[in-house]
């Protein structure tokens, strides 16, 4: 795989983030929620495409400045477009220095050469991780993952930030259909070592339309991960922490 080029494999993840838009687009109006930020968080975006253009799309709605990127800045402009002033589109570099917070969600094969790239430059920023290791199409880190847990693992690539896993476990489909639906809200599973980072990450999980579910330690996050008992499940808080044998 071509250097600095890991996580741009194919051009379509970034063209389907304008997918990613018309479903937030067909989503219905809602008024404005009492949980709104009252001054929003700047958020970097690595990894534009369904996932990516969706979950910030949302954080956008909700008030949040997020800088969407890709190497091809000038694919993402239908989607910022689309968002208004609140959403820009940029490189990686920008959406790193943009962010207060960042969120990635790119094909697992590249976060090895994404922490090789840009560590250094992460700085102990929050980052919200829902990249999923895929066997087929992700390599030998994806062997890593089975042995070590997909928490421990992407916490090894990405060292510099403070992470949090989220966002991994359903659809973008899913996530923009459900967003902000009525009480009870679709529950989202994280997972983290740094209480302050957990925090911050189950505030965008609520700020997106989502109910978080603390799982526990990064290491514990592959009981969410692909093939674990909480992945896929389109359920709430309760049910979800009931499925994982969490306390209520």
């Amino acid at each position: 795989m071509p250097p600095h080029q890991p996580f741009d494999a194919t051009r379509r993840a970034f063209v389907a983030a304008a997918s990613a838009w018309t479903a937030l687009t067909a989503l219905k109006p809602r008024p404005a929620r009492a949980q709104a930020p009252a001054r929003g968080m700047s958020i970097g975006i690595i990894g534009s495409g369904r996932i990516g253009g969706t979950i910030g799309g949302l954080w956008v709605k909700s008030g949040h400045p997020v800088l969407f990127s890709s190497r091809h800045p000038e694919e993402l402009k239908d989607l910022v477009a689309g968002l208004g002033p609140l959403a820009k589109a940029g490189t990686v570099e920008q959406a790193i220095a943009f962010g207060e917070a960042l969120f990635i969600a790119v094909p697992y094969g590249a976060l090895p050469q994404i922490g090789k790239d840009y560590g250094s430059t992460l700085n102990r920023k929050v980052m919200l991780d829902a990249c999923n290791a895929v066997a087929s199409r992700d390599g030998s880190v994806a062997d890593e993952v089975e042995q070590e847990g997909i928490g421990v693992v992407s916490q090894k690539y990405l060292s510099g930030a403070r992470l949090v896993r989220a966002f991994n476990t359903m659809s973008y489909t899913i996530f923009a259909r459900e967003a902000n639906r009525p009480d009870p809200k679709l529950a989202v599973p994280i997972a983290g070592d740094d209480p302050d980072a957990v925090k911050v990450a189950s505030q965008l999980v609520r700020d997106a339309g989502f109910d978080p579910v603390v799982v526990g330690k990064l290491a514990d996050a592959k009981r969410f991960q692909r093939g674990g008992p909480g992945y896929g499940q389109s359920v709430s808080a309760a049910e979800l922490k009931q499925k994982l044998s969490l306390a209520p």
